[in-house]
């Protein structure tokens, strides 16, 4: 089980290797805040000239590793994951995967449902400092072409829905339709997100104090 310091010297080794805090943030399922926090904790990043005071970002690390790591977990992972969706009907034929960490699960899922297979790089794995709105997620073009078709969408986690979102405007930019997302871990309990809904394995939510 990690513990903080076992996180940080991740993000330690993740910035070393020349990853953005988007990109650090994806790979330890943690939110850009967090992100960037473990690394000023690591020391891989100067901190802010005037740097609020700020504590220990509120957040729930995943580790799915041990799924992640055996091809016979993930197989048994992604057929309940495309369980979850079965039910929204049998004319969708394609499903995008929210890379990284969703390409693979998508790639199951896709296998399971028969659908051809997309992938969507979010603009978080740009992301350093400041505001992302200057910044764009891209499809790839080694794989299918959503060309107004309706679709499925696959990730791993939903931290703050974000990302998620972003995926379904970009989705919908390109004609196609979002018919229903599924991840592993929801960190929010949500339910839809722009109308579209939101499946999960595993709901982990927050309870907040009332002091």
């Amino acid at each position: 089980m990690k513990n903080v310091d076992d996180l940080i010297e991740s993000a330690a080794e993740l910035a070393e290797r020349g990853l953005s805090k988007g990109e650090i943030a994806d790979e330890l399922n943690v939110s850009r805040e967090t992100a960037s926090w473990l690394v000023e904790r690591s020391g891989q990043a100067e901190p802010p000239a005037e740097p609020e005071p700020r504590g220990k970002p509120a957040d729930i690390h995943v580790d799915w590793s041990a799924v992640g790591r055996d091809s016979a977990r993930l197989s048994y992972v992604s057929r309940a994951m495309a369980d979850l969706l079965g039910k929204q009907g049998e004319e969708i034929d394609l499903t995008v995967g929210i890379e990284k960490a969703g390409a693979p699960l998508a790639t199951m899922v896709g296998r399971e449902l028969d659908t051809d297979l997309c992938t969507y790089a979010p603009r978080k794995h740009q992301w350093e400092e400041g505001d992302m709105d200057e910044l764009g997620g891209s499809f790839s073009r080694n794989f299918a072409a959503i060309r107004d078709r309706e679709c499925y969408v696959i990730d791993d986690t939903i931290t703050s829905g974000t990302t998620m979102k972003e995926t379904i405007h970009a989705i919908r930019e390109q004609g196609g339709e979002p018919v229903a997302c599924v991840v592993l871990v929801d960190k929010q309990g949500v339910e839809e997100i722009d109308g579209v809904p939101v499946y999960s394995l595993v709901q982990v939510i927050p309870v907040g104090s009332d002091e």
